[in-house]
């Protein structure tokens, strides 16, 4: 007869629970971007690139009719394109025009604000820096705004002290939205102290987002011995969540895409758990989570606020009812 065990039996769990975490406007808006045209469109609606960078959310998508292709060759003519949150070059959609093809853009808002400020600048005279990882979408949309040449990338401090740039006194630096805010930090104190005149945005890049989830992140490393990040490997702003958690102190941080993947083994004799999710990462995932856990564990769990968010972006013109 197997024994039958009682919640009194399991050890004790306390979650802190980060605060923001999970979707922000930029994801929230690009979702039902995708969902509105096709009730508007009809399926299949087509997507270039992943929408947001979450396999839960793209599945349950393409459940509902979206076909998520890497280029748009792969696209009908006949039928609707969603371009992803992250941004594309300009040839995209001017591409998608000569096609006469129906396309709606989902890029976030905070990204095209980055786009239009690197326009200005080149259209200035002044040679772009951008701040970001070599590869993301983001920086490859951004990189894709101007002429090959006019945008020069540094990915760290060490890249901003080896920059020789053609004309040091005009130069303006963007970053990528989903960085670390200490990081780039440090690689614009760097870009500064070399580069006197440089110009850089009025309002720092970093969406407001990204800085509240990785603010919400310091304020439970210190308390937490393991802070599990909800998110996908290919999610700047996730990935930023783990390093943030790490560098303040708490080196069981660790991406878990789906409560299935937890490693049981590194929550051995953790008291004190934390929980956050990347800004693509949807609430439902963070409440599999904790179910998980209340499997395993009596669990108490304490929701650490550190701002509140209500921001929220309104949907483009192209999906308004007719």
């Amino acid at each position: 007869m197997t024994a039958v065990t009682h919640s009194s039996d399991k050890p004790a769990l306390h979650i802190l629970l980060a605060a923001p975490r999970g979707f922000c406007a930029g994801v929230d808006r690009a979702i039902q971007i995708v969902e509105v045209a096709l009730q508007k469109f009809g399926a299949p609606v087509y997507v270039r690139h992943e929408i947001v960078h979450n396999r839960f959310v793209v599945e349950g998508l393409e459940r509902k009719g979206a076909i998520f292709v890497k280029e748009l060759d792969e696209v009908p003519d006949d039928r609707p394109v969603v371009f992803s949150a992250h941004g594309v070059p300009k040839a995209i959609p001017a591409e998608a025009q000569r096609r006469d093809m129906i396309y709606v853009d989902a890029t976030c808002p905070l990204v095209s604000k980055v786009h239009r400020e690197a326009e200005r600048h080149h259209e200035s005279g002044l040679q772009i820096v951008l701040i970001g990882h070599a590869g993301h979408p983001e920086v490859i949309g951004t990189m894709g705004q101007l002429p090959t040449g006019s945008v020069v990338l540094v990915e760290t401090a060490e890249d901003a002290e080896r920059l020789q740039p053609a004309d040091p006194d005009n130069l303006a630096f963007v970053t990528q939205t989903t960085l670390s805010v200490d990081d780039t930090a440090g690689i614009v104190e760097v870009l500064r102290r070399r580069f006197p005149n440089i110009a850089g945005p009025k309002k720092e890049d970093i969406c407001y987002a990204t800085t509240n989830r990785q603010g919400a992140v310091k304020a439970i490393a210190g308390r937490a011995d393991a802070i599990l990040v909800v998110g996908a490997p290919n999610s700047s702003n996730s990935v930023r969540l783990v390093e943030v958690a790490k560098v303040q102190g708490c080196t069981r941080a660790m991406l878990v895409q789906r409560a299935e993947q937890i490693d049981w083994s590194l929550l051995e004799g953790v008291a004190t758990l934390g929980i956050t999710a990347g800004a693509s990462a949807p609430e439902v995932l963070v409440e599999e989570m904790i179910e998980a856990l209340r499997g395993r564990y009596h669990v108490t769990i304490e929701e650490v606020v550190t701002a509140t968010e209500g921001v929220t972006f309104k949907l483009p013109k192209v999906l308004a009812a007719e």
